[in-house]
């Protein structure tokens, strides 16, 4: 693991492939860290000719934690009031920690590919600094518009249920919520309780969780400023997914000029091994266009 002094922020990476090659940014989800991308995946990204590139985000993993306490009730009251609430942090801090990684490493830009939360890091990063991004990915996630998107009850349950404070719990729980939201018969518990042991070994705050949803909520909808990208889109998005509603991916591809939109049928909020030749086919063909 290596770790880069970017944005003000220790961010933590991993590399994978040939430094050479066309390089390739991995930023995830809400909660999630660079050692829960699948290596396979990885692998063929890197064996397609790609330099890849996975980060810790902010309060995830072996990056910066921050310490403050965030009323994610009452952040999204006063939103929806039409508000300001104040938050650690906004996901345009997030996107400078991951352009201050490519900073890091000497690299002018990369193709960004983001999943989730990170598709909503991603975008942002694209229409800060558009000149760092040579193609955007953005797989299940949306606009910053409350409109669309949204969950579904089980998302929405999911969504809000903090795990508990102590190791063996906040396992059992975070195995439970993946399980809600993954593609339908394709969930591997004992798998899954390997990875979900790991990151936590690897770290465990779960406030952080709880600081990277109000940053996402309080930083509000990017559609009108999404209608003026100038880069390379691909939107991906599952038909079945309980978090980020299709949607949401819909209004993504629709307010981006020349987006590409890749439903998948029946896929969850998840990056199944079924859907790895239709993902990755994607992924790769929009890098070389």
């Amino acid at each position: 693991m290596s770790v880069a002094l970017a944005n003000g922020m220790t961010i933590a990476y991993e590399v994978d492939g040939d430094p050479g090659d066309p390089p390739v940014l991995l930023i995830h989800g809400l909660g999630r860290q660079l050692i829960e991308w699948h290596p396979d995946f990885i692998d063929r990204i890197a064996s397609a000719g790609y330099f890849v590139i996975r980060i810790d985000n902010r309060d995830v993993g072996l990056s910066t934690h921050f310490t403050e306490k965030v009323a994610l009730g009452e952040i999204r009251r006063a939103l929806e009031r039409g508000e300001e609430v104040v938050v650690p942090y906004f996901l345009d801090d997030m996107a400078a920690d991951a352009a201050g990684v490519l900073d890091h490493l000497g690299l002018a830009a990369a193709h960004v590919v983001g999943v989730s939360m990170g598709g909503m890091i991603g975008q942002t990063l694209a229409l800060e600094a558009p000149e760092r991004v040579l193609s955007l990915t953005s797989i299940m996630a949306s606009t910053g518009n409350w409109e669309v998107g949204a969950p579904s009850a089980a998302g929405t349950r999911a969504l809000f249920h903090a795990p508990p404070p102590e190791v063996a719990g906040a396992i059992d729980a975070t195995l439970e919520t993946r399980e809600l939201l993954a593609t339908p018969g394709t969930f591997d518990a004992a798998a899954e309780r390997a990875v979900v042991a790991a990151a936590i070994d690897r770290s465990f705050d779960p406030a952080g969780i709880g600081r990277q949803l109000a940053a996402i909520w309080a930083s509000g909808d990017r559609t009108e400023r999404l209608r003026s990208l100038d880069v390379p889109t691909l939107v991906i998005h599952g038909t079945a997914d309980h978090l980020v509603g299709l949607s949401g991916g819909e209004a993504t591809a629709a307010a981006i000029p020349d987006a590409q939109l890749v439903a998948i049928e029946e896929m969850g909020h998840d990056l199944p091994r079924v859907h790895w030749d239709e993902i990755l086919s994607a992924i790769v063909d929009h890098f070389d266009q």
